[in-house]
């Protein structure tokens, strides 16, 4: 990771924990019956209350000096470290935050403008994102690409200065809220897959774009779907270089394995995407409630998803400060997003083994008995988000370990002559 934090801002972690108490305490509101990693039931939604709420908070925390705490303070930001910004989250514990725009807007596509976009893209996007007056998202995933983002069909050709769009992007979070999308798409048909790709950061609500959500069993409504007909996208809306896009995404995708795997300096908040009926204080409580404190396998079972999240925070801090020293590859963040997948995978079933049935049917006393059926039938998603925990295997394998690559049979092949199932 490269140390983006400014020189300018040198106050010490033990200020501004205890400055950041004082405003905490003073400005945001408490959620009501706030445990755990989550912050309570209320703290995370996906309806357009939420994020209209989500951006009046983050211009508040902006307003109260404490936004953008790891951005560099040209773009709006404090220049602070991440040790400064772990402070404010655990502070903020149990108070209402804008964790819906911490995945993916802070922790993966503005990093990625500020790394790679350019100075203007920097001085616009960054800041708005940090006053809270802008959402940036994802389109990458298509609907005939599974995990090859390389494979993308969405077309982009210049006329001019501006790039016209014709495609389709899916499984977009958040896109029916957003402002601007970081999308991936094919530019020159002749060349191999990886090398005819461009990065664009286009406006979302523009004629050309039609965005439909995508509702899951449990009615969630996160997901979307986008389809591009003639959408005219300025030059000036290229990030990195005209097909030079693949550099970009790769960029995009560390930065994706540090926030889902729990490793971004620029979350804020105690966590964005919280597993609400598997945190341990939860787990415990439900024990108490249950009579099965004196079992010797439940208690096993607590235990095992309390050291989980403690190997978990531990492998954090290892694997940032060894990318931090170059002592390990940027592609290390893998290692932190595989356990991150495996560990939410693993306390699903914890806690479903603890709650039994009333995980099915749970008691309106106790929502959180809810919480954890659902995460249960959600947990493969923790493979899936960020890329998947197969691909982690591939990259820690491969870029970590030096081991070889495995046979792709497209490699070095003109896109255009790339053999492809019917669709």
């Amino acid at each position: 990771m490269t140390d983006q934090a400014g020189t300018e801002n040198t106050e010490s972690v033990e200020s501004f924990r205890l400055r950041a108490r004082d405003w905490i305490s003073a400005n945001l509101p408490r959620l009501a019956g706030a445990v755990g990693e989550g912050g309570g039931r209320s703290g995370v939604g996906f309806d357009d209350e939420a994020w209209i709420r989500a951006r009046e908070l983050q211009n508040l925390l902006y307003n109260g000096g404490f936004a953008g705490i790891c951005y560099p303070v040209e773009y709006g930001g404090l220049g602070l470290m991440p040790e400064h910004q772990r402070a404010f989250s655990e502070e903020a514990t149990g108070y209402e935050m804008p964790l819906i725009l911490n995945i993916p807007t802070f922790s993966i596509c503005a990093p990625t403008v500020l790394d790679l976009g350019t100075e203007e893209q920097k001085r616009e996007h960054i800041s708005a994102v940090i006053r809270g007056e802008e959402v940036i998202v994802q389109f990458l995933s298509e609907p005939s690409g599974g995990s090859d983002l390389a494979g993308a069909r969405t077309r982009a050709t210049r006329d001019g200065d501006v790039f016209v769009l014709n495609g389709s992007k899916t499984w977009s979070s958040g896109a029916y809220a957003a402002d601007y999308g970081m999308c991936l798409a094919r530019t020159d048909w002749d060349a191999p897959k990886h090398r005819g790709l461009t990065m664009f950061l286009i406006k979302v609500n523009q004629p050309g774009i039609d965005i439909r959500r995508i509702k899951q069993i449990n009615g969630n409504q996160e997901f979307c779907e986008e389809f591009f007909d003639d959408l005219q996208v300025p030059l000036s809306a290229v990030v990195g270089e005209v097909n030079g896009g693949w550099s970009v995404a790769s960029r995009m995708l560390f930065h994706e394995r540090n926030a889902v795997g729990g490793g971004s300096p620029y979350v804020s908040g105690t966590t964005s995407a919280p597993q609400r009926g598997s945190s341990v204080d939860t787990l415990v409580d439900l024990v108490r409630r249950t009579g099965q404190a004196g079992d010797q396998r439940v208690r096993e079972l607590v235990a095992e998803s309390y050291a989980l999240t403690r190997v978990q925070e531990h492998l954090i801090d290892r694997v940032v400060a060894g990318m931090a020293s170059q002592q390990l590859p940027p592609p290390a963040s893998a290692i932190i997003r595989l356990f991150g997948g495996e560990r939410v995978t693993r306390r699903a079933e914890i806690a479903l083994e603890i709650a039994g049935a009333s995980a099915a049917g749970p008691d309106p006393a106790h929502p959180d008995d809810r919480d954890i059926g659902e995460n249960f039938l959600f947990r493969q998603a923790g493979s899936l988000g960020g890329g998947s925990t197969e691909m982690a295997r591939n990259i820690i394998s491969e870029r970590v370990l030096g081991m070889p690559r495995e046979y792709a049979p497209d490699r070095d092949v003109p896109f255009n002559q790339v053999k492809r199932g019917r669709t």
